[in-house]
């Protein structure tokens, strides 16, 4: 049984619904109330991370064997908190976590991290794992998330957890957030299903996208794979996707909609993901073009996100 932290988050539910497909079931961690049962296989439970106790307490209910942390372990939004008690309640959930990672005996903790960690690294990628990081970072996102890595290195080291960082791409699709403040897929998407405003975006900025179900199929596949040869993996399709592509699915699945952005230079970050691909054997279903229909049907079905 899999703890997920975040579980009904928009990353967590592909992840959730990822290892439901491979056989598992799932315990998902949130801090609102909730129904006891969210589906077959899955049972929701209440705690917040900073609280120990409550944490801990799962453990008894379930036998847990496996953790992949999502939860925010980042002071977000900005002004939620006074800085201090930001940092402290980050670190306090992640180290919570891996108090009860020890305590229940579980065989691998998975970390979310993020491709902004490579943004201080020159040039646009490929981006490998093993590209020495600044241990600088001008947001807060990136900047936590080193942390955490960091944070995990040391604990697997000094306790013998199983510890895998994932640090995750550009990722769109059913659930995710519009518009982002990182990347334009997911708000012209929205704007051919909705009709509404988009921009300002240019046709040769891109980024590393993956598609929000191949992202939950990926980090599923890191989570149970039999072994693991390195600690840290880019969760990603590899290849640089720029809002140009992303129009001219949107005008071959939706040949009724105008949506025109100025031009640009390709310019964008993607990663090497080589790595995940040799360990797990991970390959992306979703194309962009594929990506775009399954979202715009999504949208049109009613779902708001």
């Amino acid at each position: 049984m899999i703890l997920i932290t975040g579980g009904l988050g928009f990353i967590g539910t592909h992840v959730t619904r990822a290892l439901l497909d491979l056989g598992e079931s799932c315990v998902l961690v949130q801090r609102r109330p909730a129904p006891e049962h969210a589906g077959e296989r899955v049972v929701v439970e209440r705690a917040d991370l900073t609280d120990e106790r409550a944490l801990l307490d799962i453990g008894s209910r379930h036998k847990i064997t496996g953790i992949v942390h999502l939860a925010g372990s980042v002071p977000w939004p900005p002004g939620a908190y006074e800085p201090l008690e930001g940092a402290e309640k980050s670190l306090a959930s992640l180290l919570n976590v891996f108090k009860a990672a020890r305590e229940w005996g579980v065989a691998r903790v998975g970390l979310a991290s993020t491709i902004g960690v490579y943004l201080d690294v020159p040039g646009d990628g490929p981006f490998r794992e093993d590209l020495p990081l600044s241990m600088a970072a001008a947001h807060p996102i990136p900047g936590f998330k080193k942390i955490g890595e960091l944070v995990g290195d040391h604990l697997a080291r000094t306790t013998g957890i199983d510890v895998v960082n994932y640090r995750i791409g550009a990722i769109w699709g059913p659930g995710g957030h519009t518009p982002s403040p990182f990347f334009g897929a997911p708000q012209l998407v929205h704007a051919a299903a909705r009709g509404t405003e988009y921009g300002p975006l240019r046709v040769g900025d891109g980024i590393d996208l993956l598609y929000a179900r191949d992202c939950g199929r990926a980090i599923a596949l890191l989570q149970l794979a039999d072994g693991l040869r390195h600690r840290t993996y880019n969760v990603a399709s590899g290849r640089l996707t720029t809002n140009g592509e992303v129009v001219a699915a949107i005008r071959k699945a939706a040949p009724d909609t105008s949506i025109d952005l100025p031009g640009s230079p390709a310019a964008g970050t993607w990663l090497d993901v080589t790595r995940l691909r040799e360990d797990t054997g991970f390959e992306p279903h979703y194309d962009t073009a594929r990506g775009v229909a399954d979202y715009l049907a999504w949208l049109r079905a009613g779902n708001p996100r």
